[in-house]
């Protein structure tokens, strides 16, 4: 089996269902996490329908699909915030895909795209709770930094140089 990543519309079927299951994962987390419960229904539906993802399209956004034995696997996004940079979002792989390399492939596929876009540098946020997506970025060359956005659950802040 080997990974392939392509661009896709982020509201083709394949990238819909990774968003939600992206979605529901983080949203679950955090509320087991500090409310001991899972995310409401009625909510989680709410924030996948305004989080259409829309940014993500070009000229000024890119969604990426990662694929395993032809499957579709998880998710990248980049988004031009100003000349220059790009901010990377929406890293994701279902649970039985992890492990296999396939976090690594993405984000060097969105470094690619973004430089493409003209990006020479690539920021991106994460919570204190998604200890494995930190442990990757820093791996991949990322380093924390000052906010570049106020998102609400944002904790920690990354950067990289492109060039």
């Amino acid at each position: 089996m080997t990974w392939t990543v392509a661009p896709e519309p982020y509201d083709s079927p394949a990238a819909a269902a990774l968003w939600r299951a992206f979605y529901t994962e983080v949203s679950d987390r955090w509320y087991l996490l500090h409310e001991g419960r899972p995310t409401d229904p009625g909510e989680l539906e709410r924030e996948i329908a305004a989080q259409t993802g829309a940014d993500l399209a070009p000229p000024r956004g890119l969604l990426l699909v990662a694929r395993y034995g032809g499957e579709a696997a998880g998710t990248a996004g980049i988004r031009l915030l100003e000349a220059g940079t790009a901010e990377l979002t929406r890293v994701f792989l279902y649970q039985g895909m992890r492990g296999r390399g396939g976090a690594t492939i993405l984000v060097r596929a969105a470094e690619d795209a973004a430089r493409e876009l003209g990006a020479s540098r690539m920021v991106l946020d994460t919570r204190s709770d998604l200890v494995e997506a930190r442990a990757l970025y820093a791996r991949l060359g990322y380093a924390e930094t000052e906010p570049h956005n106020h998102a609400p659950y944002a904790e920690h802040w990354f950067a990289k140089s492109l060039t």
